[in-house]
């Protein structure tokens, strides 16, 4: 099996892109779609089969907001498939967001407007809430439950003679000041994506600690701002309007707009063509656009400290401890 993809939990987006352009890329990969929404993956299949009618396409339910639905997704693609040459961890979500207008409105006619528009920093944050499991749901969707497939598919991702590689979804609002190892569900806090999202970036540096002398390799991503149900949920719509045309200005003057899907998949893409012992566990792959329009790659050294990844390392594997102890789960497949 040469890949496995996570749509977005908001809807279909980079996710549905990547696949096209992996199949582009190479017509004998086999697909193996994991989705909340079994209608919105379907529908993606038949579009890629329109494409491409010989592509192996397999769907399989998955819900990373549920452990249990994690734990019976593991089971079912163990029962598929012998090993993953690759797993792309995509899912993500923002709920009940709020937007600080004024910051918004004062900073389009400032000298940081590209910064805000880029990040969003300072100007989105989320109302969280608790789930089923017991943990903070942004959380458990854009890190934990990603965290828990990891773990119960090593025995199809380690192997030495033939590496495996993890690509994570990170975000360029992935905030040390975000993140507190004390709350590092963010349950005090008001911007759960953002510390979600460097979550992601500490969990990368410490599993190539740990699982590079398995053959396994991890790295992480930023698609750049992509325009997504994802992104469309966070203003309303008349704001989108009178917004996109600044956008597409701004565009020409920094080259993290990637705006559409397909730029948006453009890291994924390229490390999806590289040896994973060949990859740089500190750096973040970000997927650019020129000014005209020419897609490319830019890594970028991410800003996690080593002792910080393996103090959170440790902290996870006790919290993967306690909730699958509450399920009667394994830690691992045996």
């Amino acid at each position: 099996m040469r890949c496995k993809t996570h749509l977005n939990e908001e809807g279909v987006g980079i996710g549905s892109a990547l696949c096209k352009r992996l199949l582009q890329e190479d017509a004998g990969v086999r697909l193996c779609l994991a989705c909340r929404s079994m209608q919105k993956a379907s529908a993606t299949k038949a579009v890629l089969l329109a494409a491409h009618p010989a592509a192996q396409v397999t769907l399989v339910r998955l819900d990373v907001s549920s452990l249990e639905s994690v734990l019976r997704a593991a089971s079912e693609i163990q029962r598929r498939f012998q090993r993953l040459d690759y797993l792309f961890l995509n899912a993500g979500i923002m709920p009940n967001t709020h937007v600080n207008f004024k910051a918004l409105i004062s900073g389009l006619f400032s000298g940081k407007a590209v910064h805000m528009l880029s990040t969003a920093e300072g100007l989105i944050t989320q109302e969280d809430f608790i789930t089923a499991d017991g943990l903070q749901a942004v959380f458990e969707t854009n890190f934990f439950g990603h965290f828990i497939l990891i773990r119960q598919l090593e025995p199809l991702l380690c192997c030495l003679e033939k590496p495996s590689l993890l690509i994570w979804t990170s975000s360029s609002n992935a905030r040390k000041s975000a993140f507190s190892l004390t709350d590092y569900q963010h349950s005090k806090g008001k911007v759960s994506y953002s510390s979600s999202k460097y979550a992601t970036d500490l969990a990368s540096v410490a599993l190539n600690k740990y699982f590079n002398k398995q053959g396994l390799y991890s790295s992480v991503v930023c698609p750049g701002l992509v325009m997504t149900n994802l992104t469309y949920g966070i203003l309303p719509s008349f704001f989108w309007k009178l917004l996109m045309p600044i956008m597409w200005i701004i565009r020409f003057f920094t080259k993290t707009y990637t705006l559409t899907p397909y730029n948006g998949a453009e890291a994924q893409v390229w490390l999806f063509k590289q040896k994973p012992e060949s990859l740089d566990a500190l750096m973040k792959y970000h997927s650019c656009i020129s000014p005209m329009g020419k897609n490319y790659v830019e890594s970028r050294k991410m800003d996690v400290e080593e002792e910080t990844a393996e103090t959170f390392y440790q902290k996870l594997l006790e919290l993967e401890k306690h909730v699958l102890a509450r399920l009667n789960a394994p830690l691992s497949p045996k």
